[in-house]
């Protein structure tokens, strides 16, 4: 899967899981600080992310996701090995 395509669909689970505000969300976007997402939407969103792209995300890794790039990088990471 390419990048560009990940991001989108990132994206729109961002929008459609949590609720946001998809004019607010870029790569250098913090879940935290920038979009608020609580540890509990971040957590919904791993699970989303499991779901809609087939991989899995352990607590380690999770851990180390700030940005939605960092989260697009770890994502496309796992489907391209």
């Amino acid at each position: 899967m390419e990048r560009a395509e990940i991001e989108s669909k990132m994206r729109e689970l961002l929008v459609e899981e949590l609720g946001l505000d998809a004019d607010a969300i870029s790569m250098e976007a913090r879940f935290e600080e920038d979009l608020e997402v609580d540890s509990l939407g971040v957590v919904e969103l791993l699970m989303a992310l499991e779901d809609n792209f087939g991989v899995q995300i352990p607590d380690e890794e999770a851990e180390s996701i700030g940005t939605v790039g960092q989260a697009v990088d770890l994502v496309e990471q796992k489907l391209n090995g």
